[in-house]
């Protein structure tokens, strides 16, 4: 007797899935375990307890030491393998007091903070003349000698958008600004801070200086005192600045990186690595960059082993001292970099909504885009055809050409809060935070089962 269609259907459905199974069973898993992550309470559970128990860690501190403790008992208790604690040391910088106050010639206090690795202004101070400058380009472009005994001023705005593209460019007066005013003399510089809000609230980050070009003060001003020392100098007026700085640099120190594991039942299908970074800056409490990154990343790949043993194992990384100089992932490169890597990924531009997906994956790796591509577009997520590019922290391992998958997140309203004290738990929206989890979770339970090669 002829089966009826239903059982024939069936049992062609079964056939293909014996035969390729990651054809029909990875999509609708995909979708169930991602859907069932938009309820997700883990990430936010990771961020409350790791800014309200340990808060600011500033890399090479003891606050990062005890973070690390935090982590460790944090992932076992959920569960995860083979987590341990991987040290390595580093130069470290610790900030002192910070204030500046126009003198001349309209006394008033600016809201000012040290950047990394600035140098210091001694206990008394520093007074003199302001260089002011529009432009990083005009500052390159003054005569060597030329700011001997000035502090330097650049101003260079900064302008919002979703992808963040702004914060390469205009973030390199805070990068390489501070050395070039040195090497030509600057007694000091401060910049308008590399943001996009209107609050008195300055955002600080490292700055590095070029070898044999010794560290001067620098620092952020916050964006309204900025523009007001435009409007000052703008007056046709010389105008002086009181610059107290005093961080210092107590030498090397140790740092480390907390690692954990969900083990592949394949061995020889290699490792998925997910990132983002524990240390954070120390004026707020680092609840977006980047708690909320290591969250997302851990409560996705919890989600993925709480369903079953994925065919590959999936490694979370929760890097020590990226902020400083990304030591953590080329410490982790160092030690795991001979291992069999077949695709990396980092969360590290906050908690809001991700929009966009980048990949770069081999050609034989197309169906498996194709399958995350399908389970991502109905969390409203487009993919790019710009190739993904990483994080810091996982940046030595696509420059050594191992696989990447981006997953941008809307960053609108980021650089509003990086860096400053505004970076704080209340910032974050528990429903746009799950619904990172949720992109993550299908991601790596496609990737994560897939058999086709991903490397």
């Amino acid at each position: 007797m002829q089966k009826p269609t239903f059982f024939r259907s069936t049992a062609l459905a079964l056939a293909a899935a014996f035969l390729c199974p990651s054809a029909l069973l990875a999509a609708p898993d995909a979708a169930a375990l991602r859907d069932a992550a938009l309820k997700d309470e883990i990430a936010w559970d990771i961020v409350e307890g790791l800014t309200t128990e340990i808060g600011p860690r500033l890399a090479a501190t003891p606050k990062e030491a005890q973070a690390r403790d935090w982590a460790v008992a944090k992932l076992r208790s959920l569960g995860f393998a083979n987590v341990r604690i991987e040290t390595y040391r580093m130069p470290s910088w610790e900030r002192g007091r910070e204030e500046a106050r126009v003198v001349v010639p309209f006394d008033q206090p600016l809201a000012v903070t040290a950047l990394g690795n600035s140098g210091s202004t001694g206990p008394d101070g520093l007074k003199a003349e302001i260089a002011y400058f529009r432009t990083l380009a005009d500052l390159e472009a003054a005569p060597q000698g030329s700011l001997k005994g000035k502090i330097a001023f650049v101003s260079h705005a900064m302008k919002a958008s979703q992808d963040g593209s702004g914060y390469a460019p205009y973030g390199q007066v805070r990068r390489i600004g501070p050395s070039i005013a040195a090497a030509k003399g600057a007694a000091g510089i401060v910049i308008r801070s590399i943001g996009t809000d209107s609050h008195r609230l300055p955002h600080t980050g490292s700055t590095r200086f070029e070898p044999g070009v010794a560290p001067i003060p620098a620092a952020a001003l916050s964006i309204p005192d900025a523009e007001n020392l435009e409007r000052m100098l703008k007056r046709g007026r010389p105008v002086r600045l009181r610059l107290l700085l005093t961080p210092r640099f107590p030498g090397e120190q140790e740092s480390g990186n907390v690692i954990a594991e969900v083990p592949g039942s394949d061995p020889g299908a290699g490792i998925i690595l997910v990132a983002g970074h524990l240390d954070s800056w120390d004026l707020g409490t680092g609840a977006i960059d980047d708690a909320a990154g290591i969250a997302i990343v851990a409560a996705a790949a919890k989600r993925i082993m709480d369903a079953g043993r994925p065919r590959r194992t999936i490694r979370i990384l929760w890097a020590g001292a990226e902020e400083v100089g990304a030591y953590g992932g080329q410490a982790y490169f160092a030690a795991h970099g001979h291992e069999k890597h077949v695709l990396v990924m980092e969360s590290d531009f906050g908690a809001d909504r991700v929009w966009r997906a980048h990949y770069r994956l081999p050609a034989a790796a197309r169906p498996v885009r194709d399958r995350i591509a399908s389970a991502l577009a109905d969390l409203g997520i487009v993919s790019s055809a710009l190739p993904a590019r990483g994080g810091a922290d996982i940046e030595p391992l696509v420059n050594a050409g191992i696989s990447v998958i981006d997953l941008q997140q809307d960053g609108t309203r980021y650089f509003d809060l990086h860096h400053s004290a505004d970076d704080t738990l209340d910032k974050i929206d528990p429903a746009q935070l799950a619904q990172n989890v949720a992109a993550w979770t299908a991601v790596l339970s496609i990737a994560a089962n897939a058999k086709e090669i991903l490397h």
